[in-house]
C-alpha cells in the first residue's frame, strides 16, 4: 500500500489498512529525484544582496573541498553539520549566505596530468563536476550562483593582485631559506607534508635544501595574531587557539652576545632564561646553518659534512622531538661565556634549527632536558645554578627547569628567578653584551612552490631594473598550456621549460626580462576565498568592499581540525593586512568555528592498506541521503570522531519511516491551517518543549541531542495516534508539522515529503521556525530522583514548586526508600528541590 493509499484508508476509517502500512519499510531514496528537481526549480537558498533587505544576515561557510575525486565519508559529516546550521538560520528568517567553491590548484592534479598525458585542468574540472553532482544529491543548501574555483584565471588574477599589494607594503620578499625538498615531486614541502622523513604524497625520502624563495612577512603580525585570539575564546575550540598560540610561540627573554674564538664578531643567542647564564657549559649551533660551516675547524670538516648529510633528511618536527637520541659534532672552537669568562665548547647539533633566532643557543644542561640529554651523550659538564627541592640533574638525568633560588651564579646567588632575570639583563645591557628581547617560534610564510598547477608569481626579472612587479592591467599572468611529460619534475619548476612564456618584456624599461617560474602555495588561494563569495563576479577588485561589509566577518566556519594552524592562521593574517589597507572593517575573519571529528572504522582511520575503508557512494545507494546525514549527526557531537562500525543507518531509515507515517496519518485526518489550541494537552506540551530544547541545542551545535529530541517527539506523536486522541486531534497535526520543520535541518528529503503529505506547498525550508508557547513549557509535575548513598532507590512525581521540607518528608516516606534504609537511622538528607534528594544513613 502506498503512502497515498494509506492516507485514503485512514480518512475512510480503515485502521487495519493504516496499521498494516506502518509495518512497511519507508525507503528514503524513493523521493530524492522528485524533490531535487523541485528544489532546482524553486531555487530556495539564494542569498539576497539587496541593501533594502532588512532580514538578519548570517554567513555560514564550509571549508571548501579539494577536487581529488568523489566525496568521501569525512565530507558527509562535515557538510551535514554546516548544512544543518545554515538551514536553521534559513528557518529563523535570516538572509543566509551559504556558498560553495573548490580549492582547485595543487600537486595531485599535476601528477595525474603527467600519468595521463593531459593538462591538470582536465583532471581538476572533471573531479569538480563529480563532486558538484554529489553535493547536489546530498541536499546541501548552497547558493550555487556564487560557485568559484581557485584555478580559474578570473579568481587567481586577484590572488596575484593581493600578492602585489603585500609586495608594495614590504610584506612579500625574496630570500634564502632552508626548505624540505622532495626529489621525486621536485618541489618544496611544508613540515606538515613530511611524514617520518618522507614525502606524504609519494613516499620519497625528503632532503633539506637552501633555496631562494618568496616569503610573506607574517611575523610582522605575530603580536596581533596572538592578541586577537582573546575575543575568540568563547566561540573557537580551545585546542585550536592553543595550537595557534604554540605555533606563534611568543617568548620573552634576552639576547646575549658570546665571543667566539677566532671570530671578530660575537654571536648573539636568544634565551628565555638569562638567569641561568652561569650554568651554560657548552654552545650549540644548528648543523645546517651557515654559522656551523663558518666555525668548523678544517680538521673537523669531514665529520661535519657526513653529519650534515644525515641532518638534511630530518624535518624540523623530527629534529625537535624530545624522544630522539641526541647527536652532534664538536666544531673545534670555543665560545666565551660573557658573565664569567669561561670557555665553553662549540658543537653542531640537529636539535637546534637554523632559522630559530641566529641558529645558535647557549646550553644549560642542568635546567633544560634537551641540553641535558646532549650533555649525557657527549660527557659534557652539568652545573646546577637554580636550587630546587628536586635531586641533582647530574645524578638523575632529569633537568629542573622550574623556579628556585640562584646558586653558583656569583652576584645572582640567593635571588629568585624573576629577580635574577631582571638583574642579569640589566648587567648585560649596561656592558653592551645583551638586552631584553622577545622571540617567536613563528617563521615567515614560505609561499614559493616549484610546480606548475598554481597561481604564477607576478614578478619579472630584468637585468637593468631588477625585480619588477607585473602591472595590475597585465593580470592575470596566466599559465601556459603545458601537459603530460612537459610537467614532469626536472629540478626546477615546469614553468621554467616554457621559454616562450618565461621570456617577456620588462614593464619598466621594455627591455628583455624573465618571469618568476615558481607558483604560489595553495594556502594563498584559500586565505581570502571567503571574501570572494560576497561578490564572485566582481571585476573591479578581489571583492566588492560594500558586499564584504554587508556579509562579513563569517558568522560560522565549519571544517576539520587539520587546518587549525596553517589555513586559519594565514586567513587571519590576510584579513589583518586587508584591514590595514582599508579594504575590510574587521580584523578576524571567522567569528565562530566548529571542527568536526573524523569518520573512522573499527577504531582506526580509514585506509586502503588496513582494508577498513567505507565508500560513501555505496552507503548512499544502500540507505539514502537522509539516513546517512541523520546517522552522521546523531552519532556524536560534531567535534567527536564517529566510528562507522558502531552506527546503524538502518535505524535512521526506521525512524524516518515513523516520521513519514505520522505525517501521512495526520495529513489524511486533518487539513492545514487550523488551530491546535483545543488539542491534546500532553502532546502539545511535548511538542513545545521539543521546540524550546531543539532551538537551544542547535544554537550550541549539540546536533546529536537535537536529533534525540525529535525521536522523542515522534514517539509521543505515535502514542497519541495509537493509544490517545487519534490522528485527527489538532495536537497531532501540530506535532507532525513541527517534526517536519525541525527534521528539515537533518533529513531534508523526508521532511519535504512529510510537509507535502501534511498538505503544504514546498518548500519546508521556507516554513519558518516554530515558536514555543511559554505557557506550555510550565510543567505540572517533575520527576524527583531519590537516592540512598548516591544510588537511585525510588522516584516521585512532584509539583515543580514543592518546598524542600515537603520534598524531604515525601522522600523519606517513599516505599523504595524504606526498603533501602532497612530500619537504619538517617544521618543527613540533602535536598535539591524539585529534582533530587540524597539520603545518607548512619553507618552500620
Amino acid at each position: 500500500m502506498t503512502s497515498v493509499e494509506n492516507a485514503e484508508a485512514v480518512a475512510a476509517g480503515q485502521p487495519q489498512a493504516a496499521k498494516a502500512d506502518r509495518q512497511e519499510k519507508w525507503d528514503p531514496r524513493s523521493v530524492q529525484e522528485k524533490w531535487l528537481a523541485k528544489w532546482d526549480e524553486l531555487n530556495v537558498f539564494l542569498a539576497s544582496d539587496d541593501p533594502a533587505d532588512t532580514r538578519p544576515r548570517s554567513y555560514v561557510l564550509d571549508m571548501f573541498p579539494y577536487p581529488s575525486g568523489d566525496l568521501h565519508m569525512g565530507h558527509a559529516e562535515a557538510y551535514a553539520v554546516a548544512d544543518a546550521m545554515a538551514r536553521y538560520y534559513f528557518q529563523r528568517g535570516h538572509n543566509v549566505l551559504h556558498p560553495i567553491g573548490w580549492d582547485a590548484f595543487g600537486l595531485p592534479a599535476e601528477n595525474a596530468a603527467i600519468r595521463g598525458n593531459s593538462h591538470p585542468a582536465d583532471w581538476t574540472y572533471r573531479n569538480i563536476e563529480v563532486q558538484a553532482a554529489s553535493f547536489r544529491r546530498y541536499a546541501l543548501s548552497f547558493d550555487w550562483t556564487r560557485r568559484l574555483h581557485t584555478c580559474d584565471p578570473e579568481y587567481y588574477r586577484w590572488t596575484q593582485w593581493l600578492f602585489l599589494r603585500l609586495y608594495e607594503r614590504g610584506l612579500a620578499y625574496r630570500g634564502d631559506g632552508h626548505v624540505n625538498w622532495c626529489p621525486k615531486d621536485q618541489t618544496v614541502l611544508a613540515n606538515e607534508q613530511v611524514v617520518d622523513g618522507r614525502c606524504e604524497r609519494c613516499g620519497t625520502e625528503v632532503v633539506r635544501r637552501v633555496l631562494t624563495q618568496w616569503y610573506f612577512k607574517i611575523t610582522e603580525y605575530a603580536d596581533r595574531l596572538l592578541a586577537d585570539m582573546e575575543p575568540l575564546e568563547s566561540s573557537w575550540p580551545d585546542r585550536v587557539l592553543l595550537m595557534q598560540r604554540n605555533w606563534i610561540g611568543r617568548s620573552e627573554g634576552a639576547e646575549v652576545q658570546f665571543a667566539i674564538e677566532g671570530r671578530d664578531e660575537p654571536v648573539t643567542v636568544f634565551t628565555t632564561r638569562p638567569d641561568t647564564l652561569y650554568g651554560a657549559t657548552f654552545f650549540v649551533v644548528a648543523a645546517d646553518s651557515p654559522l656551523a660551516a663558518e666555525l668548523c675547524v678544517p680538521e673537523r670538516q669531514e665529520e661535519l659534512d657526513a653529519y650534515l648529510a644525515q641532518v638534511r633528511k630530518l624535518t624540523d618536527i623530527e629534529r625537535q622531538s624530545a624522544d630522539r637520541p641526541k647527536t652532534g659534532v664538536f666544531l673545534g672552537r670555543y665560545a666565551v661565556n660573557p658573565v664569567n669568562g669561561e670557555q665553553i665548547g662549540v658543537w653542531a647539533a640537529d636539535y637546534v634549527l637554523p632559522d630559530y633566532g641566529t641558529g645558535a643557543i647557549m646550553a644549560v644542561p642542568a635546567h633544560d632536558q634537551r641540553d641535558l640529554d646532549f650533555a649525557k651523550e657527549f660527557g659534557l659538564p652539568v652545573r646546577v645554578v637554580v636550587q630546587t627541592d628536586l635531586p641533582d640533574p647530574g645524578q638523575t638525568w632529569q633537568a629542573t627547569p622550574g623556579d628556585g633560588t640562584l646558586v653558583n651564579s656569583g652576584p645572582l646567588d640567593g635571588l629568585s628567578k624573576a629577580a635574577a632575570i631582571a638583574a642579569i639583563t640589566a648587567t648585560l645591557t649596561d656592558k653592551g653584551l645583551g638586552r631584553s628581547a622577545v622571540s617567536y617560534r613563528l617563521r615567515d610564510w614560505l609561499v614559493s612552490r616549484q610546480r606548475f598547477w598554481g597561481a604564477p608569481i607576478p614578478i619579472v626579472y630584468c637585468e637593468s631594473c631588477g625585480e619588477v612587479a607585473v602591472p595590475d592591467d597585465q593580470l592575470p599572468v596566466t599559465l601556459p598550456d603545458l601537459r603530460g611529460q612537459d610537467l614532469a619534475p626536472k629540478g626546477v619548476s615546469p614553468l621554467a621549460a616554457a621559454t616562450d612564456w618565461v621570456n617577456t618584456q620588462c614593464p619598466k624599461c621594455s627591455g628583455p626580462a624573465t618571469r618568476d617560474t615558481d607558483t604560489m602555495d595553495t594556502f594563498v588561494d584559500s586565505s581570502w576565498y571567503f571574501l570572494r563569495y560576497c561578490s564572485p563576479d566582481y571585476t573591479g577588485g578581489p571583492f566588492e568592499i560594500e558586499s564584504v561589509r554587508r556579509w562579513c566577518p563569517t558568522d560560522l566556519y565549519v571544517g576539520g581540525v587539520e587546518h587549525a594552524i596553517l589555513h586559519l592562521l594565514y586567513s587571519r593574517f590576510f584579513t589583518k593586512v586587508l584591514h590595514d589597507m582599508g579594504m575590510v572593517d574587521f580584523e578576524e575573519p571567522f567569528l565562530r568555528l566548529i571542527n568536526q571529528g573524523q569518520v573512522i572504522n573499527q577504531g582506526k582511520a580509514m585506509s586502503k592498506s588496513l582494508g577498513n575503508g567505507v565508500d560513501l557512494g555505496t552507503q548512499l545507494a544502500a540507505h539514502g541521503v537522509d539516513a546517512i546525514r541523520l546517522t552522521m549527526l546523531f552519532a556524536s557531537p560534531p567535534e567527536d570522531d564517529i566510528d562507522w562500525a558502531d552506527v546503524r543507518p538502518e535505524a535512521s531509515v526506521k525512524f524516518l519511516g515513523r516520521v513519514i507515517r505520522i505525517a501521512t496519518e495526520a495529513g489524511a485526518a486533518s487539513a492545514p491551517g487550523g488551530t491546535a489550541s483545543g488539542g491534546d494537552i500532553a502532546l502539545r506540551k511535548v511538542t513545545h518543549k521539543t521546540i524550546e530544547e531543539v532551538t537551544r541545542l542547535i544554537e550550541s551545535a549539540r546536533l546529536n541531542v537535537a536529533v534525540a529530541r525529535l525521536m522523542e517527539l515522534a514517539t509521543a506523536s505515535r502514542r497519541a495516534i495509537d493509544a490517545g486522541p487519534g490522528a485527527a486531534d489538532p495536537a497531532v497535526r501540530e506535532a507532525a508539522e513541527t517534526l517536519a520543520v525541525l527534521l528539515s535541518l537533518f533529513a531534508p528529503y523526508t521532511a519535504e515529503e512529510s510537509w507535502a503529505l501534511l498538505g503544504h506547498q514546498p518548500s519546508v525550508a521556507k516554513a519558518g521556525w516554530p515558536a514555543a508557547d511559554p505557557a506550555l513549557l510550565v510543567e505540572d509535575e517533575v520527576t524527583c530522583v531519590i537516592q540512598v548513598n548516591g544510588k537511585v532507590r525510588d522516584r516521585l512525581e512532584v509539583p515543580p514548586g514543592i518546598s524542600e521540607d515537603e520534598l524531604r518528608e515525601r522522600a523519606l516516606a517513599a516505599p523504595g526508600i524504606a526498603r533501602a534504609l532497612g530500619g537504619r537511622e538517617v544521618a543527613k538528607v540533602i535536598v535539591r528541590a524539585p529534582k533530587l534528594v540524597n539520603i545518607v544513613p548512619v553507618p552500620d
